[in-house]
C-alpha cells in the first residue's frame, strides 16, 4: 500500500550498493551546479540569493521520495523565476518582507494546485499548451531575462526591469555610469562559462566563476570601487513558517500560479519522460504531479520559492551516473551541509557573477531554429511560435503566454470547424480507395458519391459538411447514393445527429439515399441511442465501402 503513494518504498529497500557511486557523483555534481544558479534564479525571482539556496533542499527531499523519475533534478529554473517576479512584482516591492511573504503563498498555491491535478488526474491539461506556444514563449522570456540581468552586469541601478525596449534605451542612455570593472567581471564571467562548457565540459563552469571571482574580489577589494556583491549570507536551516494567507492576495496570486503549475509540469515532465525513455521505465505523469505538488508546499513552510524539474540540471544528473532518486537526497543534503557551514564563502560574490550565470543559462532556451521547423511543416503552427514570442515579448510574460495558449485554442477551433473530407475513388491494381484529388486516375460511379470524413462530427462543422455534399451533388446531379465512410469519425454529438438527419431526409425528396461504412463501436453506440438502427436500419450496418456498395449492386 504505502509503494502506491511513496514510490520511494520501491527502490529503497532493494537499493543496490553498486549505485552508490554514480548516485554520490551525480548529487555532488549537480550540488556544485545548484548552489551558484540557485542563488542566481533567486535574485532573478526578485529574491535574497539565499532563498534560491533554502528551495534547493526540503523541496529535492520530498521530490525524491514521492517522484518516479529516477533522474529528475528539481530545484529552481529560470523560466519559473522569471515568472515569479512578472506575477508578484505587481503586488509588491521585490526584495521585501512582504513580496517574500507573497511568493511564500504563491509556492503552496502552486503546489497545492499541482498536488490537487495528480490525485484528480488533470495532468492532459498540459496538453493545451501546444509546442508552438511554449518554445515561442520560452524564446521571449529568455531575451527578458537576459536583458533584466543587464543592471547587475553594467553596475547601474536601472529603473526597467520587464519591458525589454524600456531596458535597453534606459542602458544606452545611462551608458556613462557603467561600472567598468563590473563590466568586465561580467564579461569575462560570460566567456569562462561558455569556454569551459565548450572546451572543459567536465569542469563545473559556474562553480568556477564564483571561486575565482571571489578571490578577485577579495584580494583587490573591488568592492570599494563599486563593485557590488552579495554580501552576508545568513547561516543556518530556514525555520518553520506558515505563509500569510488573505483572500484578496489568494485572488491576485491565482492566475499566475495556474501558469507556473502548467508551464513547470510541462518543462518537468518532458524531461523525465526522455531520460525515462533511454533507460527503459516509466514515469507517471499524475504521480509527478503530486510529487512536484508535495515539494512546493513543503517548501512553502521553509522560505523556498516554486521549484520545478530543470532540463540542464537533469541532464548533468543522468550524465553524471544518477541510478535513483537518492542523487537528489545527496545533492538536497550538501546544500543544507552548505547552508550549516559556508555561506560566509560567498560575502564576496559579485552580482555581476550571478548575471553571467543566468544569461548563459537561459541562451540555450532561445530556439529560432523550431520556428523555422514549424514555418516549414505547417505555416499555421510558425505563426503561433511568433504570436506567442511577441506578445511575450512586447506585452508581457502572463498575457504573452495566454495570447498563445488563445491563438493555438482558436486555430484548433477553426481546424475542427472545416473538416478534412475526401471524396473517394477505387484503384483497381492496389484494390483501395483513395481521394480522387490526389489519385485523378481513381475509378468513380457516375450514380455514386463515396465521401470520406476525417473528422469527429459535432454542432460546429455540420454546415461545413453539408454544403460540400450540397456542393458535390449539384456537380453530379444524377446521383442516386452517397456512401458515407464513417472510419476517421471517432465521435459525434447530438447536434450533429440531428443535422445528418435533415440532410438524409432533404436528400430523400430528391431520390437520394445514404448510405453509412465503417461506423465505429463508440459512434454506433451513440446512434442507436438515437433509434438510427430503427430509422435507417441496414443502412448503417455496412462494415465497409465494399458492403455498401454491393447492397446497391443488390438494390439495397
Amino acid at each position: 500500500m504505502l509503494k502506491k503513494w511513496v514510490p520511494a518504498f520501491e527502490w529503497l529497500p532493494s537499493y543496490k550498493p553498486a549505485d552508490l557511486r554514480g548516485d554520490f557523483s551525480a548529487g555532488l555534481i549537480v550540488a556544485i551546479m545548484l548552489i551558484p544558479q540557485g542563488m542566481a534564479y533567486a535574485m532573478l525571482a526578485g529574491l535574497p540569493p539565499v532563498i534560491g539556496l533554502y528551495a534547493s533542499t526540503i523541496p529535492l527531499i520530498i521530490y525524491a521520495l514521492f517522484g518516479t523519475s529516477r533522474q529528475l533534478a528539481v530545484g529552481p529554473v529560470a523560466m519559473v523565476s522569471l515568472l515569479v517576479l512578472a506575477g508578484v512584482s505587481t503586488l509588491a516591492e521585490p526584495g521585501t518582507d512582504r513580496y517574500i511573504s507573497l511568493v511564500l503563498l504563491l509556492m503552496l498555491i502552486i503546489g497545492l494546485i499541482q498536488f490537487l491535478m495528480g490525485v484528480f488526474r488533470l495532468g492532459f491539461l498540459v496538453n493545451f499548451l501546444s509546442h508552438a506556444v511554449i518554445s515561442g514563449f520560452t524564446s521571449a522570456a529568455a531575451i527578458i531575462i537576459g536583458l533584466s540581468q543587464l543592471k547587475h552586469l553594467l553596475g547601474v541601478n536601472l529603473e526597467a526591469e520587464k519591458d525589454v525596449f524600456r531596458i535597453l534605451w534606459e542602458s544606452f542612455q545611462r551608458i556613462l555610469e557603467i561600472n567598468p570593472i563590473t563590466l568586465s567581471i561580467g564579461v569575462v564571467s560570460i566567456l569562462l562559462l561558455i569556454l569551459l562548457k565548450r572546451w572543459v565540459p567536465k569542469v563545473p563552469g559556474p562553480l568556477a566563476v564564483v571561486v575565482l571571482s571571489i578571490l578577485t574580489v577579495y584580494l583587490f577589494r573591488l568592492e570599494r570601487m563599486g563593485v557590488k556583491i552579495i554580501g552576508e549570507v545568513p547561516s543556518g536551516l530556514p525555520t518553520f513558517t506558515l505563509p500569510f494567507i488573505q483572500l484578496a492576495d489568494l485572488i491576485a496570486l491565482l492566475p499566475i500560479a495556474l501558469a507556473i503549475s502548467l508551464i513547470g509540469f510541462m518543462e518537468s515532465i518532458a524531461m523525465a519522460k526522455a531520460i525515462a525513455t533511454k533507460e527503459k521505465y516509466k514515469v507517471v505523469p499524475n504521480k509527478e504531479l503530486v510529487a512536484l505538488g508535495l515539494a512546493n508546499v513543503g517548501g512553502s513552510f521553509f522560505a523556498g520559492y516554486p521549484v520545478t524539474g530543470g532540463f540542464s540540471r537533469s541532464a548533468v544528473n543522468y550524465q553524471a551516473g544518477a541510478k535513483t532518486p537518492l542523487a537528489t537526497m545527496i545533492t538536497a543534503f550538501l546544500i543544507i551541509f552548505t547552508l550549516l557551514f559556508f555561506t560566509g564563502l560567498f560575502y564576496y560574490l559579485p552580482n555581476a557573477v550571478l548575471a553571467a550565470i543566468i544569461m548563459v543559462a537561459v541562451y540555450s532556451l532561445i530556439d529560432v531554429k523550431e520556428a523555422k521547423h514549424l514555418f516549414n511543416v505547417r505555416k499555421l503552427d510558425g505563426w503561433t511560435w511568433v504570436i506567442t514570442f511577441l506578445a511575450t515579448l512586447f506585452i508581457g510574460i502572463e498575457q504573452g503566454i495566454l495570447i498563445g495558449v488563445a491563438f493555438s485554442l482558436l486555430l484548433f477551433i477553426v481546424r475542427s470547424a472545416y473538416p478534412h473530407i475526401a471524396e473517394l475513388g477505387y484503384l483497381p491494381e492496389k484494390g483501395v480507395y483513395r481521394n480522387i484529388k490526389r489519385y485523378p486516375e481513381a475509378a468513380t460511379d457516375p450514380d455514386i458519391i463515396i465521401f470520406r470524413i476525417d473528422s469527429s462530427l459535432y454542432f460546429a462543422n455540420m454546415t461545413f459538411l453539408e454544403d460540400k455534399l450540397c456542393e458535390r451533388i449539384g456537380e453530379k446531379p444524377q446521383t442516386k447514393w452517397i456512401i458515407l465512410d464513417f472510419t476517421g469519425v471517432n465521435s459525434i454529438d447530438a447536434v450533429a445527429i440531428h443535422s445528418l438527419e435533415e440532410i438524409i431526409d432533404t436528400c430523400r425528396k430528391g431520390e437520394i439515399q445514404f448510405l453509412f461504412a465503417g461506423i465505429k463501436g463508440p459512434v454506433m453506440d451513440i446512434l442507436k441511442k438515437a433509434k438510427w438502427d430503427q430509422k435507417y436500419k441496414e443502412h448503417v450496418t455496412f462494415l465497409s465501402i465494399d458492403e455498401a456498395l454491393q447492397a446497391i449492386k443488390e438494390g439495397a
